[in-house]
């Protein structure tokens, strides 16, 4: 069996390894676009990229027991141990983590992150990605919500990504001119089109994506998911 990675809206996916195992990121499972039959909603890990309410989403919900694990940064792990989740783990940008035979590298995001609790914001700690390593050796980019940096280059040099899931709504991310430059510096195989739709404010489109990556001719394959559909990755 392939890993399988399927799409749930804004940023929310959930990767099925070949070896069983599930995984979700920033699982906002109620949003607007969120396909009305969410299927097996188990969770053995769930990556939160950061701490604004569209990323962390349902990982409250999602968590059944003390065997699924989050993995989320130092400051958002605490607030989240405060409210009675019994397995989170807090990382840092640049470490890698290694868990249910995976891996997983925070990475920088260009964003802010923040929690409201009534009229107060807490700090939620910086805004990262992932590096996630699986099983059988495929690695996957979620770059959160981010603006395009410099350093992507170096992720993509260092890390090889074979899939890249990457923002392109624009006004709080990414637009489609961004993220085709992002490709040309992560040199993914795929990217995943993620983050735009669900907001008036978020106009960036596919349509316009894919003109921009012709324009400037990338050719990564734009593999762009409705919510509720999924993409199989191996290792070639």
């Amino acid at each position: 069996m392939p890993n399988k990675i399927t799409f749930y809206g804004h940023s929310a996916f959930r990767i099925d390894t070949a070896q069983g195992l599930r995984i979700w990121i920033d699982p906002w499972l109620d949003n607007p676009l969120a396909p009305e039959d969410k299927g097996d909603t188990q969770a053995d890990l769930i990556l939160v990229t950061h701490a604004h309410p569209d990323h962390l989403g349902n990982t409250m919900e999602l968590v059944s027991s003390s065997m699924t694990e989050v993995v989320t940064i130092h400051e958002l792990q605490q607030y989240l141990l405060a409210r009675g989740l019994p397995n989170v783990t807090g990382m840092n940008i640049g470490g890698t983590y290694y868990t249910k035979g995976v891996s997983v590298t925070m990475v920088p995001a260009v964003h802010s992150s923040s929690i409201s609790n009534g009229q107060e914001l807490l700090y939620g700690g910086e805004a990262a990605g992932f590096i996630i390593r699986l099983e059988d050796g495929v690695r996957i980019y979620h770059a959160g919500d981010t603006a395009l940096f410099g350093d992507m280059a170096m992720l993509g040099s260092m890390y090889t990504p074979k899939v890249a899931i990457l923002p392109i709504g624009d006004h709080y991310v990414m637009g489609p001119r961004e993220a085709a430059y992002a490709c040309r510096l992560i040199n993914p195989k795929v990217v995943i089109p993620m983050h735009y739709k669900t907001f008036p404010a978020l106009t960036g489109t596919v349509g316009e994506f894919e003109r921009q990556m012709k324009a400037n001719q990338i050719d990564t394959a734009i593999k762009a998911l409705k919510p509720g559909e999924s993409l199989e990755v191996d290792l070639l």
